[in-house]
């Protein structure tokens, strides 16, 4: 049974405010220290998860599902729009939230060293938000409480898919955990959701699942990536090619810049020289050296090395972890 703001009790309001908490803290950190958003996601996730629990083991009068999911009877009603957000945080089991977990984990990790925090969560809500509407769209006056981050974590996938194919990254499938291109991925889990939806859809066959909106998230992120992407530090695979046609990739978003750091002041100074000088490449290599010797690694403050990347471009790499900053 859904619950509106005029349901709540002085107590539900202080059980609302401490899963909010749980929810926004792990972000707030990550701004705050500069670490992963993806990560920090998972995180929030698990404590909004572990929550949930809490307050049935309690027996507490606040439902989360109740007041928080999204439901398509009442979901275009003003007052209820924070649901297309929160239900995203809401899980139905433990499986349910571990699913989607290992699939952020796992995937939204590199997609944000590709994006960068900002450009990333854009897609994370993206995703969601395009998973809730394909759900809510075909499910017009239905009153059953829709639930999950999965139209999010599809949706990373999607992005994943649309900028980066050919990347490879540990992700499990038939019980082999190695490293996989995202194409053979996607083509694994986004053709499974389409089986289900026939399934459903033709047999009559219910899942439980809402399968539409993992195939609307991955579609919605799918598309917006791009432009998305365009301007940020690491170019998108068919970018990449016709730059590397050129000769040359582009500079783009520095990492320092990416990450909301202030580097100093001779780092600084290169950084810019390098954006009006860079298109010439004996000037670029020249400048990523000295970049090199004057600079550390934003992630893990390991030194930095200039080295000749694919093509014969330089690039300026993390010499403890490439995926840390390999850029441009």
């Amino acid at each position: 049974m859904e619950v509106y703001w005029s349901d709540l009790t002085a107590s539900d309001f202080i059980v609302l405010s401490i899963l909010l908490i749980f929810a926004i803290g792990p972000y707030v950190y990550a701004i705050r220290s500069g670490v992963s958003l993806a990560l920090s996601t998972v995180l929030s996730l698990l404590l909004v998860t572990f929550f949930q629990a809490g307050v049935d083991i309690l027996g507490l009068a606040f439902d989360p599902i109740a007041f928080l999911s999204l439901i398509p009877a009442i979901a275009f009603e003003p007052s209820m729009a924070h649901r297309w957000i929160t239900a995203g945080w809401l899980h139905a089991d433990w499986f349910h939230v571990l699913n989607n977990i290992l699939v952020i984990a796992l995937v939204g990790v590199p997609l944000e060293q590709r994006l960068g925090g900002k450009r990333w969560m854009m897609i994370y809500i993206i995703g969601l938000l395009a998973g809730n509407c394909s759900w809510v769209g075909t499910h017009i006056g239905d009153t059953g409480a829709s639930l999950g981050a999965s139209g999010a974590a599809f949706g990373l996938l999607g992005a994943y898919m649309a900028g980066w194919p050919s990347d490879e990254i540990e992700f499990p499938i038939l019980f082999f955990i190695r490293a996989w291109p995202v194409w053979l991925i996607t083509l694994i889990k986004l053709g499974f959701e389409i089986y289900a939806m026939y399934e459903v859809e033709s047999l009559g066959q219910s899942t439980g699942i809402a399968h539409l909106a993992h195939v609307g998230g991955f579609f919605g992120a799918y598309v917006l990536v791009r432009p998305i992407a365009r301007i940020g530090n690491v170019p998108l695979e068919g970018d990449f090619e016709q730059d590397e046609a050129r000769g040359m990739i582009p500079i783009g978003t520095d990492p320092w810049q990416e990450r909301g750091l202030d580097p100093s002041a001779p780092v600084s100074r290169i950084l810019t020289r390098l954006k009006e000088e860079g298109d010439e490449a004996e000037t670029r290599q020249a400048w990523l050296e000295e970049l090199a010797e004057q600079a550390i690694c934003p992630e893990c403050g390991s030194a930095l090395e200039a080295i000749s990347g694919h093509s014969g471009n330089y690039v300026v790499e993390c010499s403890s972890n490439r995926k840390h900053l390999r850029w441009p």
